[in-house]
């Protein structure tokens, strides 16, 4: 099996938004500030969590983005900046395994030009 160089360097975060609209917003603007080589907004869910005490219940749409590693801190605050929740899921996990030239794509499309 081949493995890009670049499987180490990669990053799958994801975020939920409030909506659609929101998810579309924040994945625009990080694709364009090449933070993110891809954004992918997902089907709505329904989220069960607690806060503040209480057991809540929302529908929320799932945002999906893929980084290169490096990139983390400046997407984090990136999202943090621009997402609406007081605590927004900001989770990444690193990918082990990819098409190498994907993961290769996903590396040179983060990098500023």
């Amino acid at each position: 099996m081949t493995t890009s160089k670049n499987a180490s360097q990669v990053l799958l975060v994801q975020t939920n938004c409030p909506d659609g609209e929101t998810a579309a917003r924040i994945a625009a603007a990080l694709v364009d500030e090449r933070l993110v080589a891809c954004a992918s907004v997902q089907a709505p869910c329904a989220s069960i969590y607690r806060w503040e005490g209480k057991v809540e219940m929302a529908t929320e749409t799932p945002l999906l983005l893929k980084i290169a590693a490096d990139r983390y801190p400046e997407v984090q605050a990136r999202l943090l900046e621009m997402h609406p929740y007081d605590v927004p899921e900001i989770v990444a996990w690193p990918v082990s395994q990819g098409l190498p030239d994907y993961l290769d794509w996903v590396v040179t499309e983060t990098r500023p030009e």
